[in-house]
């Protein structure tokens, strides 16, 4: 089991820093930020780009591993997304992991900021279109989850495949150079956030892991109960595709609990045990915040740090 934190973009580089040194220093495995414009009830408060955040935490850590939860295609297209992750794989030296997601429909503030249709403004790149002024578009008719795939897709090509030419339903790529590739072979990491067939087909794929937060309940066992039976779901997407199972790791991210799962340090390593039940090989929890979303106390990370982690892989 490896154990994992997210730091929300939402402090100055000032305060933000301390915390990255921080997660490293008490030997969490790995730690991400979100990949969002804004989040849910924090959509009016201060918000960083998450690439710049990852950036800056590479240069402040050495060890730890880094990644975003989840990048999706609301507001990215995948031809300047692969540069800025090859940039990041770099400064990294390869400690970095991408988090892939279908992204939100209507009611999401990455969906509706672009007027609700996945982009109908100037934000950089092409759809299949041709457009050179749109991210590609998604309705409400099930697209969005083609779209995903073929976004994946698209990145892993361009991460692996030098002069890539692409001509799809929404992207278009003409020989999408890739130089100098990425420091770990034949690309950096994928993990993959699925809980329908659609997107755990795209796991199973291209994921060297696959993230879930479980389904929406309103007490801690149905939620275990959830999570139980989503990791049946994927053991059957791998099957189809042919994967064996040790060949994909499995990371819980414990926002979806209907309990702060770093509220205490017990708590927190019940959280792990339970998920090592379930064949998950990683938890990623929230950094405690003062309140609001994930409010809790940061001194408890000192007692997990002195009690919990030392017994983890890193």
């Amino acid at each position: 089991m490896r154990a994992g934190i997210t730091i929300l973009p939402e402090y100055p580089w000032s305060e933000a820093e301390g915390r990255w040194r921080q997660a490293e220093e008490y030997g969490f495995a790995h730690a991400w930020t979100f990949d969002h414009l804004g989040w849910r009830e924090l959509v009016d408060g201060p918000w960083f780009g998450s690439v710049p955040t990852v950036t800056a935490a590479a240069l402040a850590t050495s060890r730890i591993e880094l990644g975003l939860l989840v990048a999706t295609p609301a507001f990215r297209h995948p031809v300047p997304f692969a540069r800025e992750l090859t940039a990041l794989d770099d400064i990294s030296r390869g400690r970095f992991t991408l988090g892939l997601g279908a992204g939100g429909g209507p009611g999401r503030y990455d969906h509706d900021v672009f007027g609700g249709s996945g982009g109908s403004g100037g934000a950089g790149g092409s759809g299949g279109s041709g457009d050179p002024g749109r991210i590609a578009p998604v309705g409400p008719d099930g697209s969005r989850a083609a779209r995903f795939a073929e976004f994946t897709g698209l990145l892993d090509t361009l991460l692996t495949t030098d002069g890539a030419d692409w001509h799809g339903t929404y992207y278009t790529a003409e020989g999408a150079r890739n130089g100098p590739g990425c420091v770990r072979a034949p690309r950096l990491p994928f993990v993959v956030a699925a809980n329908g067939p659609k997107a755990m087909d795209v796991a199973a794929r291209y994921g060297e892991g696959w993230i879930t937060t479980g389904t929406n309940r309103d007490d801690l066992e149905s939620w275990w109960a959830s999570l139980a039976e989503l990791s049946e779901r994927f053991d059957a997407a791998l099957e189809r595709r042919g994967r064996p199972r040790a060949q994909v790791r499995r990371f819980l991210q414990t926002d979806g609990a209907p309990v702060f799962s770093l509220g205490s340090a017990s708590l927190y390593a019940e959280f792990l045990g339970r998920a090592g039940e379930l064949g998950f090989t990683d938890v990623v929890a929230p950094w405690p915040r003062a309140e609001g979303v994930f409010a809790g106390s940061e001194d408890v990370l000192d007692t997990v740090a002195a009690d919990v982690l030392p017994g983890l892989e890193r």
